[in-house]
């Protein structure tokens, strides 16, 4: 489950701006919720009922989270309305399982595994933000429009590319997303090898 918060805030003037420049930064925070369990039926079965909600009725096993914020500095120059300095932070959060529960060494390495590959499915919607981020960055950093005096066209166009790189982006997520949990996906396969299944 992915939750996204995008807002944009457009600093003008040199007492409430900073200094031109660009770049991105990405502020990460991991939760965690405890399961408990003598089997990898067990661990699932509390998982489905103690992990992150995922819709109103339904549990995640774990989630990545964020919100995005862009400070935007545009300024007039030599005609244009330029674009000085685009600074956003990524606020991403991850929760995951923790095994909080004795295990038999069996249990644990199964577990062990089944971990990595949720880390590693989590970690990779918190990449395909970043690259958001990042193709944001190059897309408003430079904007500039001729004949733009409040530069009202170069914030309006500066949002909408911020959008239409989010509707881009998101469509990855959720690509990424069917991919993993369809019917014989990637994430089937690690619950099975938890549980012992074949």
């Amino acid at each position: 489950m992915r939750r996204i918060v995008l807002t944009c805030l457009v600093a003008i003037g040199a007492l409430c701006a900073p200094q031109a420049s660009a770049g991105t930064r990405a502020v990460v925070q991991t939760r965690t919720y405890d399961v408990t369990g003598g089997s990898g039926a067990a661990l699932v079965d509390a998982m489905d009922r103690q992990g992150p909600r995922h819709g109103f009725m339904t549990h995640a096993i774990a989630t990545t989270s964020y919100t995005v914020d862009w400070d935007l500095d545009p300024g007039q120059g030599n005609g244009f309305c330029l674009m000085r300095g685009v600074n956003g932070t990524l606020n991403l959060s991850y929760t995951f399982p923790r095994l909080a529960s004795p295990a038999t060494p069996a249990l644990r390495s199964r577990w062990n595994r089944f971990f990595a590959g949720v880390r590693a499915h989590e970690e990779t919607h918190g990449r395909i933000a970043r690259e958001m981020m990042r193709a944001t960055e190059r897309s408003i950093t430079g904007l500039r429009v001729a004949n733009d005096p409040s530069c009202y066209k170069t914030r309006r166009e500066a949002r909408l590319r911020i959008k239409a790189i989010y509707a881009e982006y998101e469509a990855k997520q959720n690509a990424f997303d069917r991919r993993e949990h369809r019917n014989g996906g990637h994430v089937e396969h690690l619950i099975a090898a938890l549980t012992g299944k074949p």
